[in-house]
């Protein structure tokens, strides 16, 4: 235990101050500062090493959370970052990218505020980096056997490196002339700089993980085909489907998905090479003229206008940081539900991941968020192009949630973002690989991953529907002793979940 009285001697959280928003929104880079390891240590003696620890519930990966806590404030870092290792392939994704289910299980939560867990976790891995600890772990011997992983964002890079380090030879399919999926394409740069994704492309390249990018499973390559080439082929192709919203008006120029709008503006950063290798750009004159260090195509660029963002959750939220960043003239963000409470309900019980009233950086940065608002129509002008959104205020009946008659006020709109969420992963048009559809739109798969086609399985989102990065990852590592085990006949990777036991968590 790192202090058996550190609880009752630091009883609140310190976090690392993020840049001014002032500074912020001239650049790119990432809105918070690394953490003072002091600080770090300090928060890393409030943890109480329970008897039962609720935080390795919480955490899909079963991070051993009160271990490196105490090495942590005991200035053991390059032990810390072993003990982080043994269960989480890549510490600086989740540590930036994750909501913490870890610090919502805390049991110092209940009548305190919790571990700074996530904290502590990213300052491991950093420190780690900083200091050279992580380096290229090849296998010590080759099996022969050969897998094919089609997606290379979270689940599929932590699939492909569980497998190459056990000695198969493992090839990772990417459509994006880049890899890393969504961790490079998808959250904006000031969130995770990309240079952290490539980083650990190289090292899994190192190892022996080879990757095919620019090609399409499907379209450049038939499923026939991948599946004659491999011995065993994982599909993490992600829930990349966006859900629609079919109002009158959705055809206007000026209306787009979320995602479509993130991409094209981290495809911007990346092709004006503005972003070196720390992943900071060159100096910018006022906010709002980050949007100059790659500018993305007139109908995807908010500057001077009025964007409404559809949708109250992250990528919303991402959505809302990057159109400041390019200058928008205003940010509304419409969530059609209620606002969430502050704090824990009654319905949300200690250890529940809880839906709360968050601010995110996003939303300190500026712009106005809306609660119970329902999306009626699209409004154009004569040219075609969005100008407005009719807004009714949302009712509840039998039937569900429906906007209120005679409610409906209008909210000026150039640019209008749809973050609803998806709906699942793209379809596969090919007999040789027939995947059924789950309840939430995936891929069908067995408690151990593996579908009804011998020799394909299937993780991350993909699989369970849209989720969080923490649970890419884990099914990552899981779905890979699967095939390890699937090929070799039996396995010692660690396989931290089970689609089965903990589907929808």
């Amino acid at each position: 235990m790192a202090d058996p009285r550190g609880f009752l001697k630091v009883r609140e959280r310190e976090l690392a101050p993020k840049r001014p928003v002032a500074l912020r929104l001239k650049d790119w880079r990432e809105v918070v500062d690394p953490a003072d390891p002091t600080i770090v240590a300090r928060q890393a003696s409030r943890c109480m090493d329970c008897g039962v620890a609720f935080c390795h519930q919480g955490c899909p990966l079963g991070n051993l959370i009160p271990e490196w806590n105490d090495l942590v404030y005991r200035d053991r870092w390059r032990e810390a970052i072993d003990r982080l290792h043994e269960t989480n392939n890549f510490p600086e994704f989740t540590g930036r990218a994750c909501p913490a289910p870890c610090e919502s299980a805390c049991v110092l939560g209940i009548n305190q505020p919790a571990v700074t867990i996530k904290q502590t976790e990213n300052s491991i891995i950093d420190e780690a980096f900083e200091r050279g600890w992580v380096v290229p772990q090849p296998p010590a011997r080759l099996t022969g056997k050969t897998v094919a992983v089609v997606g290379s964002g979270p689940a599929g890079l932590a699939a492909a490196q569980q497998l190459t380090r056990a000695g198969h030879t493992v090839a990772v399919y990417e459509r994006d002339e880049q890899p890393g999926g969504l961790l490079r394409y998808g959250i904006p740069e000031f969130k995770l700089e990309k240079h952290l994704v490539t980083r650990r492309i190289e090292q899994l390249k190192a190892e022996g993980t080879r990757f095919r990018c620019g090609i399409e499973i499907g379209r450049d390559m038939s499923w026939s085909e991948l599946r004659r080439r491999f011995d065993a082929v994982v599909v993490t192709t992600g829930a990349t489907v966006p859900r629609e919203l079919p109002l009158p008006g959705r055809e206007l120029s000026g209306v787009h998905y979320a995602m479509e709008y993130l991409t094209a503006q981290n495809r911007a950063l990346e092709e004006a090479g503005q972003l070196g290798e720390a992943g900071q750009p060159g100096e910018a004159g006022q906010p709002g003229e980050a949007g100059q260090l790659g500018r993305v195509s007139p109908g995807l660029d908010a500057a001077g206008k009025h964007v409404v963002v559809i949708g109250g959750g992250d990528t919303g939220a991402d959505c809302v940081g990057t159109a400041h960043r390019q200058g928008a003239r205003s940010v509304t963000s419409l969530a059609i539900g209620r606002k969430p409470s502050p704090t824990r309900t009654d319905a949300q019980p200690w250890p529940v991941h809880p839906t709360l009233f968050e601010v995110s950086s996003s939303h300190e940065e500026g712009g106005e968020r809306s609660y119970l608002a329902s999306t009626v129509e699209f409004v154009g002008d004569d040219s075609g192009a969005v100008r407005a959104l009719r807004v009714a205020e949302t009712g509840f009946t039998e039937r569900g949630r429906e906007p209120i008659p005679g409610t409906e006020r209008l909210i000026d709109a150039d640019l209008v973002l749809i973050a609803m969420g998806f709906t699942g992963p793209e379809g596969i048009e090919d007999p040789a690989v027939p995947l059924g559809r789950g309840p939430r739109g995936a891929f069908e798969r067995t408690g151990d991953y593996a579908t009804e086609v011998p020799g394909v399985f299937v993780a991350g989102d993909a699989g369970r529907g849209q989720s969080l990065i923490v649970w890419a990852i884990a099914e990552g590592r899981a779905a890979a002793a699967s095939v390890d085990a699937y090929l070799t006949g039996e396995t010692v990777l660690p396989s931290p979940v089970t689609a089965h036991d903990r589907a929808f968590a």
